[in-house]
């Protein structure tokens, strides 16, 4: 009853109209008028924001604030993986023979989150990791290492919640939803970035042009909440044996090392 009920809420939700309508109003002046009580009801730390609160002219504005330049801290071991958004690592685990990943006992298909069976054969029996960002976090996408980037490409068109409940409950949010894969190279192995869109706001913004990725730079942002997938060859990643989920990171901090 649980899961039909969130499903059929969902869908009854999840249209252009009302997605549209929310998106206009984070852009509108009138938005203004809800970064205080929106900062208090999420607890947002205001000392580390770039500018001050009272700076910002919408919601949206405040959604993709960038932070002091001192605020994070980058792991600069070369091989180390460093978390590319503050968020809460909700899932990780090994890429299954089926093609599949299991995220809160619910399978869903790399091959057709990737969009292209032939892209999915390398991460065949790999790993992956699964960021999720609530509304509360920091909203940039950052470079987890420094990488090549071979390919960037957009799928989907649905806007289902990425949170917890949308995980275990909705229709294969990860693999539908609006995403833009980033295909890296760092030195011989290659890393898929899921960034995937939350509900309502699809906004996935790319802000950087360059095809050599730094680690730490700043990559994109996203709208709201969302979640990021990463995706590494077999045998070319080891998450830190410290991290138990749901596990809280910030960007900048490591999350496991690649090996060859």
């Amino acid at each position: 009853m649980e899961k039909w009920l969130y499903r059929f809420l969902i869908e009854l939700t999840n249209h252009k109209f009302t997605s549209n309508l929310l998106k206009n109003f984070s852009r509108s002046r009138m938005s203004r008028l809800f970064i205080n009580s929106y900062a208090k009801a999420y607890k947002i730390n205001v000392e580390e924001m770039m500018d001050d609160i009272q700076s910002y002219q919408t919601l949206h504005e405040f959604f993709i604030r960038r932070l002091k330049s001192d605020a994070r801290v980058i792991d600069p071991a070369e091989e180390t993986v460093a978390s590319p958004v503050d968020g809460v690592i909700e899932e990780f685990g090994t890429i299954l023979p089926s093609k599949e990943i299991l995220v809160k006992g619910k399978l869903y298909s790399i091959e057709e989150m990737l969009g292209d069976p032939a892209r999915m054969e390398k991460y065949m029996d790999g790993s992956f990791v699964i960021l999720y960002l609530s509304p509360s976090h920091y909203h940039r996408i950052h470079s987890p290492l420094n990488a090549h980037l071979v390919d960037q490409y957009v799928l989907g068109n649905r806007s289902y919640p990425v949170n917890k409940y949308g995980l275990k409950y909705g229709k294969s949010t990860l693999s539908k939803n609006y995403r833009v894969v980033s295909e890296l190279k760092h030195h011989s192995a290659h890393i898929a970035m899921v960034k995937v869109g939350a509900m309502f706001i699809n906004t996935i913004e790319c802000t950087y042009k360059n095809e050599n990725w730094k680690k730490g730079e700043e990559i994109a942002y996203f709208s709201f909440g969302s979640t990021v997938v990463l995706l590494f060859e077999k045998g070319t990643f080891t998450l830190n044996n410290k991290i138990k989920t749901p596990y809280h990171v910030k960007m900048g901090e490591s999350i496991g090392s690649m090996h060859e």
